[in-house]
C-alpha cells in the first residue's frame, strides 16, 4: 500500500508542478479557449492540462518500475502499464492538435481507435468475463476487440461530455480511479493473490494526477484540461477496469474476505464495479445522445443542458454543483465496491446517511436563500 501511496504522489506532485508549464505553453502558442455561448467561463483560459497529466503518468509510471515490491510484480503488469501510457500519449497528442486547431469530431474519433487498437494490438484487452456459479465464458478476437474499442470510447467520450464546469472532470475521474484502486487492491488482497496488479497501478497513478491537477482547475480555473486532458483521463479510467479481465477468477472474487461459493451477483462485480464507477458520466451521455438525437442534430453537437447546466439551473453556485456531482460519484462508485467488499450493517448505514445526506444537498439547499458565497 505504502508504494502504490508513493505512485499517487509522484503523480501528484508532479502534475501540479508541469501544470504551471503547460500553461506557459499554451499561451505562446495560442491554445486559448475563448468565450462561447454555450461556456460558462468568462474569460480565456488556456489549454494543453492534458500535458500535465501525462507528464505526471508518465513519473508515476517509471518511479513504481523502481519500487522494490512493484518491480518484482508479473512482468505483464508493467508491460501492460508501458502499453496504456503510450496509448494514452497518443490519445492526449490527438487533443493538443484539437486545441490547437479544433478538429472536427469524425478525427478526433479516429484518433480514439487508433490508441485502442494501439492496445489491442498488444494485448491489452477483455479476455474473458466470469460467469454464474463460478465458471467463466471467453470471447473470440474479434468480438473482444469490438468490446474494449466500444468501452474505450464510451469512457473517453463520457469524460470529455463532462468536462464542462471548472474541476469537475478532473473530481469526477480521481474519485473514479480511487474507488477501482480500493476495488482492484482488495479483490487481490482478499483472495490472496500478488498486490501487484495493473488496474491498481493505473488507477493510483490516475487519482493523484487528478489531484494534482485540480489545485490549477477548481474555480475559478487558471487552465483548462482540455481535449487532451479528457481524452486521455478516460483512456486511462477504462483501461484500468478492463486490465481486470484475465487477472481474476470468478471464484476469486469474494464477498468480505470470507471465501464464499460464487454466486451471480459476486461474480458480475468486475463489471458492475468499472459501470457504477462511471455511471455519472455514462448517464450524461447517454441522455445527451437521446436529447439531440430527438432535436434531429448529431449527437455531438454541443449545448447548455447537460447534467452540470441542469445543477445551476435549479439554483447551485459552480463550486457546489461540482462537489454535489463529486458526492454522487463518489456515493455511487464506493458504494458498490463498499457493498460488495464488505456488506456489513455499519456499510449499508454509512451508504444510507451518505445517500440522504446528497440528496438534501441537491434537492433541499437551493430552495434555501442566501447560502452561496458570491462567486467572482
Amino acid at each position: 500500500m505504502r508504494e502504490y501511496l508513493l505512485v499517487f504522489l509522484v503523480a501528484a506532485s508532479v502534475t501540479y508542478l508541469l501544470t504551471v508549464i503547460a500553461r506557459e505553453i499554451a499561451l505562446r502558442t495560442g491554445a486559448v479557449a475563448q468565450v462561447r455561448d454555450r461556456d460558462m467561463h468568462v474569460i480565456p483560459i488556456p489549454y494543453f492540462g492534458g500535458l500535465a497529466l501525462l507528464g505526471g503518468l508518465t513519473a508515476a509510471y517509471f518511479v513504481a518500475r523502481q519500487l522494490p515490491f512493484l518491480s518484482l510484480s508479473a512482468p505483464n503488469v508493467f508491460r501492460d502499464a508501458g502499453v496504456v501510457l503510450v496509448a494514452g500519449a497518443l490519445i492526449c497528442m490527438v487533443g493538443v492538435l484539437d486545441d490547437l486547431l479544433e478538429l472536427d469530431a469524425l478525427t478526433k474519433l479516429g484518433g480514439q481507435v487508433l490508441a485502442a487498437g494501439f492496445m489491442i494490438a498488444f494485448g491489452v484487452q477483455y479476455l474473458f468475463f466470469p460467469a454464474p456459479g463460478g465458471g467463466q465464458f471467453s470471447v473470440d478476437q474479434s468480438q473482444s476487440a469490438l468490446l474494449t474499442v466500444l468501452t474505450i470510447l464510451t469512457t473517453v467520450n463520457a469524460v470529455n461530455f463532462i468536462d464542462g464546469l471548472d474541476g469537475l472532470a478532473a473530481g469526477v475521474v480521481g474519485i473514479g480511479a480511487g474507488a477501482l484502486f480500493v476495488f482492484c487492491y482488495q479483490i487481490a488482497n482478499l483472495n490472496g493473490q500478488s498486490l501487484g496488479v495493473t488496474g491498481a497501478l493505473l488507477s493510483a497513478a490516475l487519482a493523484g494526477a487528478c489531484a494534482g491537477f485540480l489545485p490549477h482547475n477548481f474555480y475559478p480555473a487558471r487552465l483548462f484540461m482540455g481535449d487532451s486532458g479528457s481524452m486521455l483521463l478516460g483512456l486511462f479510467l477504462s483501461a484500468s477496469a478492463l486490465t481486470l479481465s484475465g487477472q481474476f477468477s470468478a471464484t476469486d472474487v469474494t464477498r468480505g474476505g470470507g471465501g464464499a461459493q460464487a454466486s451471480l451477483l459476486p461474480t458480475l462485480l468486475p463489471i458492475i464495479v468499472p459501470l457504477s464507477i462511471l455511471i455519472v458520466p455514462f448517464v450524461d451521455l447517454v441522455l445527451a445522445v437521446i436529447r439531440r438525437t430527438r432535436r434531429g442534430e448529431m449527437f455531438y453537437q454541443p449545448d447548455k443542458q447537460h447534467l452540470h447546466h441542469r445543477m445551476l439551473e435549479i439554483g447551485h453556485s459552480h463550486r457546489r454543483a461540482v462537489l454535489i456531482i463529486w458526492l454522487w460519484t463518489g456515493l455511487i462508485g464506493f458504494g458498490t465496491v463498499l457493498a460488495s467488499l464488505y456488506s456489513t450493517t455499519w456499510t449499508w448505514g454509512g451508504l444510507i446517511a451518505w445517500f440522504v445526506l446528497t440528496v438534501g444537498l441537491t434537492f433541499v439547499v437551493p430552495r434555501v436563500k442566501g447560502l452561496d458565497p458570491v462567486e467572482e
